[in-house]
């Protein structure tokens, strides 16, 4: 089982127009609503590899029972807490740029929160848990790592995909994979990353602190993969760019369907094409599309400056 974790899922309402005035009124050409949240949407994507998948988080109220029944529709396992209050409704812009607007969560209980760790009773060995996003602020600042731990002692893998402090406060337990894009990484190490190259000791860096895999993803320019074994750059397949929501989620649903099966390298170059797949879709991704790119995708080893010159 692939169990996911959102801490703070949402119902993301899509508005579509060609441009936005402020303080005009604008009028809207179309509107979609979806199930948001980067660990629910890692769960819709892995059914699309037919990978069984469970997902965990705190629901509230009719926009929580939309968030369960989309799940349900798409064959996801779920066993949310509810809690008191209405999950947050989230709007995304699609103009001439894209902009989101998203809102606060419901308050979660110190009760809530202890039924939600209790769930974790159910991983067993063998299992991956992908703890996807932030840490709300009314939450502990150590809950990944609290919920990791648990994890780690019943012998199952667990993936991160968070901020900055929560990020580096898992890496002693080995996650099986974190997935900073270029930014972040830079972020992390307080400077400026643009290429491969540059990003590639930083990331050894990472793996040295405990991280099984690192991916770093530059959008349409491609993403490293750094572990022990050494590193690996992949390209993007051609397509154009309709929806970087839920691209970088669909990645890591990539990677963990395929790492047991595929091994290391081979999930990577899923995971790289599943993201674009999702990239060029409005919406997440299907296998077909998946299917249709994967050719497209192609590693390539990467040394490190000084084993070049």
């Amino acid at each position: 089982m692939i169990y996911t974790l959102t801490l703070n899922p949402s119902i993301d309402y899509y508005v579509t127009l060609p441009e936005v005035h402020l303080g005009e009124v604008n009028r809207i050409e179309e509107t979609t609503e979806r199930a948001g949240g980067k660990g629910i949407n890692v769960s819709i994507v892995l059914r699309e590899y037919a990978q069984e998948t469970k997902a965990f988080g705190f629901i509230g109220g009719t926009t929580g029972d939309f968030i369960k029944k989309s799940l349900v529709d798409h064959g996801v396992h779920t066993d949310f807490v509810e809690v008191n209050g209405n999950t947050r409704i989230n709007v995304k812009i699609r103009a001439k740029e894209e902009t989101e607007l998203n809102a606060s969560g419901p308050n979660i209980t110190e009760r809530e929160l202890e039924l939600l760790t209790a769930k974790f009773d159910q991983v067993q060995e063998g299992d991956i848990v992908v703890l996807a996003g932030s840490i709300p602020s009314n939450l502990p600042d150590s809950l990944y790592r609290t919920i990791a731990e648990s994890i780690r002692e019943k012998g199952a893998d667990f993936v991160v995909d968070t901020t900055k402090d929560a990020m580096l406060e898992v890496l002693a337990l080995e996650p099986l994979m974190i997935k900073p894009n270029h930014h972040e990484l830079g972020e992390l190490f307080d400077t400026e990353i643009e290429t491969f190259e540059e990003a590639l000791p930083y990331a050894e860096q990472l793996v040295k602190r405990g991280a099984k895999n690192v991916i770093i993803s530059f959008a349409g320019d491609g993403a490293l993969l750094v572990n022990k074994d050494g590193a690996v750059t992949a390209n993007t397949p051609v397509g154009k760019l309709v929806n970087s929501v839920g691209a970088g989620d669909s990645l890591v649903a990539g990677f963990v369907a395929n790492v047991k099966e595929k091994g290391e390298q081979e999930a990577f170059r899923y995971a790289v094409t599943t993201g674009s797949a999702s990239a060029y879709t409005f919406g997440l991704c299907s296998k077909q599309e998946i299917d249709r790119l994967i050719d497209q995708v192609q590693l390539t080893p990467l040394k490190r400056m000084e084993e070049t010159t």
